[in-house]
Formats: structure tokens, sequence, C-alpha cells
């Protein structure tokens, strides 16, 4: 079969580095496709804090994750991957994923090779299957896609479990398999990352999370290294929940939000945030009595 030339390959073309954020829910897309991303990403880890208030600990099961790609995925018009985590079981349960992703608009998956119930990357406990069973899921993604417009990205965690050169070692296999593009999560230093660009094809991923294993680098520090598409998948939640809490704070210590009024959007802001007059000029259109 011919390979597939997706959304996110024709992006990558460019020769631009995508970097792009990580949302949880409509609003948030929304915010990140108004200020300007191209692409756009929904974590397992802010789903299950936002959707379930619990940890990426492998509660979050892959009905409660379509459902909100559904809602997200129409939100608006970028195309969005999504973190399937280990695919929800077997390849046969990679298969249904793989469909019920693109039934609900999602232009591709982070797939990767912990053991179920799978934890955060960038958390300690971590296990992962044989390198000969993530290869069978890799191979079962490409096939459910068929030539649809889906980008499969193969993650690894094998670094914290086994060390770089096994991660890098999976890898290649995934590669073979058909991976569309390659992830090695948590590295743990900027050597570990120029290694990893050295010795694997493109396009690779770098994973920016704060306060994780990995150094923060810059978008151009990352291009420098070789990598392509540099993913933020906590900043929002991180900084929304910070806002939360002071806004909250403030509120509960004072009975009022007067004085704190240029840290919130206002009535209209927010109105066109949402695209309130686009509503009200369709209810203008179907209404009964017109005037």
């Amino acid at each position: 079969m011919k390979p597939t030339k997706t959304r996110v390959h024709k992006l990558l073309e460019r020769g631009e580095v995508l970097l792009f954020p990580g949302v949880y829910d409509a609003l948030g897309a929304k915010i990140a496709a108004r200020v300007g991303f191209e692409l756009l990403f929904i974590s397992g880890y802010s789903v299950a804090a936002t959707q379930l208030g619990l940890p990426d600990f492998g509660y979050l099961t892959q009905t409660e994750m379509v459902q909100v790609v559904r809602r997200v995925c129409r939100s608006v018009r970028q195309p969005i991957i999504v973190d399937a985590d280990t695919g929800y079981g077997n390849p046969l349960n990679v298969i249904r994923t793989v469909n019920e992703l693109i039934d609900a608009g999602a232009a591709g998956m982070f797939l990767e090779d912990q053991v179920w119930p799978k934890r955060c990357g960038h958390m300690r406990g971590k296990k992962t299957v044989p390198m000969e069973e993530h290869v069978q899921k890799i191979r079962a993604a490409v096939d459910a896609r068929r030539d649809r417009d889906f980008f499969i990205v193969a993650r690894t965690d094998a670094r914290q479990v086994h060390g770089l050169q096994e991660a890098i070692r999976r890898c290649k296999a995934y590669k073979k398999a058909g991976a569309d593009a390659l992830f090695i999560e948590a590295p743990q230093s900027r050597r570990e990352l120029a290694q990893i660009a050295r010795e694997l094809e493109p396009p690779l991923v770098a994973n920016m999370l704060e306060g994780g294993v990995t150094p923060l680098q810059s978008r151009d520090e990352l291009n420098e290294l070789g990598f392509h598409l540099v993913v933020y998948p906590l900043t929002c939640l991180y900084a929304n929940a910070r806002a939360m809490t002071e806004v909250l704070t403030h509120l509960r210590k004072t009975g009022t939000t007067q004085d704190i009024l240029s840290q919130l959007h206002t009535f209209n802001q927010f109105h066109d945030l949402i695209d309130l007059d686009a509503h009200y000029a369709l209810d203008k259109k179907y209404a009964l009595n017109k005037k």
C-alpha cells in the first residue's frame, strides 16, 4: 500500500518545526487556534485530570477519551493528534482505537509501549511490553488506518526502564513496522536529545513537559538538534490550574473580584471567543417572527 500523506505530513513538508500545545476541551482548542497554532494535541494526562480529577495512572478509558476527542475536534479546523496511551489493549483493541479516533475527527495518535495500566511518562515505576508486542500494535494501527488521513507516532518509554540505547533500538523497529514518526519519552539531557536525533530517522517528536525529567529547550534549539514535532502537552493545564487557584483564593479571602478584573476576560471578550455574534445571526435567520 502506498504511504499515506496526511495533513501532518503536509505541515512538516514546509520544513519548519511544528510546535503544538496540549488541550483538553473545546474552549482550549479555540483559544489555541485563535492565537495561531496549526496543530493541536489532546493528552490523556490532561483529560484524566479534568474529566476525572485523577492522575495519569491508567484510569482513563478509551470511551472517555473518544468522547472528549469528538467534542474538541468538532470545535476547530486544526488537525489534532491524540494521546492513545497503549491502544487500550492488544493489537485488535488498537484497530478499534484507530477507527474510533478517526471517526471522532482525530488527525493522528501517539501509541506507546508501556504495560497497561500505564502512567505518565515522567513518573516513576513505568514498565514496558516486549518490543515485538508493540511492533504488532504499530502494524495493526497502520493496517487499520489504510489510506486515511491519520498520522501514527510510535512512542517508547524504554529510556527510563532499559536505557537510551534500548529505546533507540525499539524506535528503529517501530519505524520499520510503519510508524510515521518516532518519540522517545523522557530523555534526561540535551546530550541524549542530540543522540536520539543522530541515530533515528525523522520526523522526531520532542516532549517539553514543565517540571519533567527532560530539560526544556526552545523551538530553535530543538530545530538545531534535529527535532520536527515539539509538543507542550501540559502547559495549558498547568497555567489554568494556577490561574484558577489564584483567583479563587483571592475571592475566598476578599469576597470580591473587583480588584482583579484585569486578570479576567470581560463579558464581551469571552463572547467574542466563543463566536456569540454568529449564533445571534443564526437565531435571527431561523426566527419565526423576523423583524
